[in-house]
């Protein structure tokens, strides 16, 4: 069931207000689910299910994506107020430092959050901030020609597209290894949702410095990558695993870059394992 929740941010300014979108479903150790740059809460809607039978799963719109709105002035949309944020969102629902899985923007999200010590277990899905110079531009550029195509398609022909399995394969191979398995009306949702994201260029802008260079002490850790990830490449999960050597990075065979959609058995497993 869909709720929303608002709750009091710091700002140079004096306290913002932030309201952001969420359901909660299942029982068990609470588990917060953080999705990608242009994705809302629904992509995780293949593994939910699986996960809520042995935890409290909440997932989450970012700000500026899916059904929340976007920050209100004086906030920006870069890593430590977006980490300010969902500190201040589980305070607000009650949650103490639960385990936390997110998928490319979300899984520096996550990561961030183990960081800041806010969460008990970080699961992280081809995360964002472990590339070269070279390979941000690359992603970035992909990117914004995501955003533009599916600004200028017009919605009939979306939907018509969503209806075939090469039409979605159209729509969203860059982001899935298996994009025929996507349903057609998850295909139209997200597609609709990433030509409404309002914090998409002003997160992107932000994450162009972004590097995540600092080890992750006293918090279990797992960095999980798509083995035919065409956005953000593998070899980054090396990188990743240097920099947190203690980490459990494991390879997921067959799986893209938002690998829930691919492998949702294979997904889940690997976040119920990580937050033991």
């Amino acid at each position: 069931m869909a709720a929303t929740v608002s709750f009091k941010v710091p700002s140079p300014h004096g306290p913002r207000t932030v309201t952001v979108d969420y359901a909660r479903v299942g029982s068990g150790e609470p588990l917060l689910l953080l999705h990608g740059i242009g994705h809302h809460r629904q992509a995780w809607d293949p593994v939910v299910d699986i996960l809520a039978t042995e935890r409290e799963v909440i997932t989450v719109d970012l700000p500026g994506f899916g059904a929340s709105p976007g920050l209100p002035d004086g906030l920006t949309y870069d890593l430590a107020t977006t980490t300010a944020v969902f500190g201040a969102f589980c305070e607000a629902l009650e949650l103490d430092r639960p385990h936390v899985a997110g998928n490319s923007l979300g899984g520096l999200l996550a990561l961030e959050l183990g960081r800041e010590k806010l969460v008990r277990s970080v699961t992280a899905l081809s995360p964002a901030g472990f590339w070269s110079e070279a390979e941000r531009r690359y992603a970035f550029a992909v990117l914004l020609t995501m955003r533009g195509i599916a600004l200028r398609m017009p919605r009939p022909m979306v939907e018509r597209l969503s209806r075939s399995a090469a039409g979605r394969t159209a729509l969203t191979s860059t982001i899935y290894a298996r994009p025929a398995r996507r349903s057609p009306e998850a295909v139209v949702a997200e597609t609709l949702a990433l030509v409404n994201a309002t914090g998409f260029a002003e997160t992107l802008r932000a994450g162009g410095s972004v590097q995540f260079v600092d080890d992750i002490p006293g918090v279990p850790v797992t960095v999980a990558w798509g083995s035919k990830d065409r956005l953000l490449l593998r070899r980054q999960g090396v990188r990743a695993k240097q920099i947190i050597p203690k980490a459990r990075l494991v390879r997921l065979p067959g799986c893209g870059h938002c690998p829930m959609n691919d492998d949702p058995a294979l997904v889940a497993r690997v976040i119920l394992d990580g937050s033991r």
